[in-house]
């Protein structure tokens, strides 16, 4: 029971990490400034599990921008997987 409550903790804290990065994501950073620290070490975090996902579905493109979907597919995959670990 301990080891589920732990991975799903984990699980939640890593959405948490993707959320903030996404959020970041609308601010534009310089090289040097405390911003794009946070973000290169967001990107670290998060890039490994986001880029094979980028592969097979990339951004939507939306006017002059992209809509990038890969965060919300593994927070959507993060939360079916957490909910069953929370309920045993």
């Amino acid at each position: 029971m301990l080891v589920r409550s732990v991975l799903a903790y984990l699980v939640e804290a890593y959405v948490l990490v993707l959320i903030v990065r996404a959020l970041l994501s609308w601010f534009p950073s310089r090289p040097g400034s405390p911003l794009f620290g946070v973000m290169r070490a967001l990107d670290a975090v998060t890039e490994p599990v986001l880029r094979p996902i980028r592969r097979v579905l990339p951004p939507i493109r939306a006017g002059g921008m992209g809509i990038d979907l890969s965060i919300i597919i593994v927070v959507i995959v993060a939360q079916v997987i957490v909910v069953p670990l929370l309920r045993a």
